[in-house]
Order: structure tokens, then sequence, then C-alpha cells
């Protein structure tokens, strides 16, 4: 993407004038500006979606920022979007922050934080909304790691339903486990149903995490959890808007990876915080 909006540097000076508040406004507005040097943009949208504060180094600012371009093609147009990090200090704009010591791009230790609207009732899988922390785990039931951890913490947090909300995501890895996108929907057609503890039922579920047979893959479900989902299950508008709401949720919070962990909005990456409370 970066390429194909041909940026004409890395670093870039800022008018003095971006210390105020309308800072977002205008790293907007000038890296409109410089992507649009590129012809074959015919439409662009540049929109600073989330604004973090460095701790280290002092003084900068990790910038969330949205493109949402239309690329002019040789037989039709490509429409384009992506999150990218830029970082600022109100003076100087820059794609990459790296550590002298260690050579680690700050970029990578950049994650957008939850929002309110982001902890939605469907998503509360055990504790009280108004406990204490609000956990939120985004996870695929066929990664290996998370079968082996995901279980466990919420066995663990389930116990204090006043001290934590857990709030679940699906976030099933397509590309290495498709299996686990016909899971999911099998696990949020069950809910819908009125099955209880089908997130840590779905954990315990043995299937090929390359089966693509809806059928096969719908017998490990239902003999391993008593149900009856059926292939028409998987497709109902309810299904599908709840799949969609969480894949929404991975992108707005740039989710990668599973087991991603949130402890009160942050992203842990320890994801042991929530065994440290007291």
């Amino acid at each position: 993407m970066l390429s194909m909006l041909k940026l004409l540097a890395t670093i870039v000076l800022l008018s003095s004038a971006l210390l105020g508040a309308d800072l977002n406004k205008k790293v907007e507005d000038f890296l409109e500006k410089s992507f649009k040097q590129n012809p074959n943009i015919i439409a662009l949208n540049v929109k600073v979606v989330d604004r973090i504060v460095m701790q280290t180094p002092a003084g900068w600012d990790a910038l969330i920022v949205t493109i949402d371009a239309t690329l002019k093609g040789a037989s039709k147009n490509r429409e384009i979007k992506q999150k990218m990090v830029w970082f600022t200090n109100g003076d100087i704009i820059t794609k990459e922050l790296t550590n002298l010591n260690t050579g680690a791009s700050l970029a990578d230790s950049v994650t957008p934080s939850l929002k309110a609207h982001h902890y939605k009732k469907a998503n509360l899988i055990y504790g009280n909304e108004n406990a204490k922390y609000k956990i939120a785990i985004f996870s695929d039931p066929l990664c290996p790691f998370c079968r082996n951890y995901v279980p466990g913490a919420i066995e663990f947090m389930k116990k204090s339903p006043n001290k934590f909300a857990i709030y679940y995501y699906h976030f099933p890895l397509k590309s290495l486990h498709p299996a686990a996108v016909e899971l999911t929907k099998a696990a949020i057609a069950a809910e819908l149903k009125g099955y209880k503890d089908t997130v840590l039922k779905l954990y315990t579920v043995e299937v090929d995490a390359r089966e693509r047979d809806v059928s096969k893959i719908l017998k490990a479900f239902n003999e391993k959890l008593g149900t009856d989902i059926k292939p028409s299950d998987l497709k109902s508008k309810a299904v599908l808007d709840h799949v969609k709401h969480d894949m929404q949720v991975a992108d707005d919070v740039m989710v990668q990876g599973t087991p991603t962990m949130f402890f009160d909005g942050k992203v842990d990456k320890s994801k042991r915080k929530y065994m440290r409370v007291k």
C-alpha cells in the first residue's frame, strides 16, 4: 500500500501550529496532500481514528490513521482500506521510530484501545457488565496456543463475576484454520438457540483445522456439544452479523494474532494481568 501511494519521504517537517488542538486535522490534511501526488489515486479519505501517548520516547504520540482510497486500474478501479501507524511530536511526523539499542520498531508496540461501544452484550460470556475489570479475548478455537490458554483463563475469571466481565470476540484465522470459520458460526448459532457455555465447549471440539467440509465440521461440533446445528443455521443474518461485528472490532484495534487479550481496554501482551488482580 505504501508503495502504491508513493510516499515521498518517511520523515517530514510539520508546522509548529500542530501543537494545537487541531493536530489530527492538520495531520489528515498533510497526509492527504502527500498521497494525492500519486496520479493513480481517484478518491482518498484519511482519518486519524486514535491517538496514543508514547511513554518512550517522551513527547511523541502514535496516531492510528485509516486510509480509504480508490486507485485507477487498467480494467477497473480498486478500493483499498488500510490502517497505518504514524508518529508525531507536534513538529515532526514519521512513519518509523526505531529503538536504537534493540532495533525494534515502535510501531509493533502500538495497539489502539477498546472503546465503550466495542463492549456489546452479545460478547459478554461471563461476569457482570459492571464488574471492576473488563477483559476482552480475541481467539481462534483451533489455534494451538488458544486451546492451551483460553479455557484456563476463562475458567479462572468466571469464578469472580463481580471482578471480571469477560468479553469474547471470535477471530478465526481463515488462512491457517479454515475449519475455525464454520466452528465459530456454529458456536454463535448455538448461543442464539440458548445453549450455555458454548465458547468453553468450543475448545474441546476435535476436527482437522484444514477441514472445509461443513457437514464434517458440524458433525464434530454437534457430537461434542450435544447440539443440532444445521448448515442453514450458519447462514442466518444474526450469525453473520455477529461474525461481522467481531471481525470489525478486531480490525478497529488492529488485532493480528491469537490469542490477543485486552485488560480494561489496553492490550495485555503478557496475557497475565488478570492473575495479578488482588
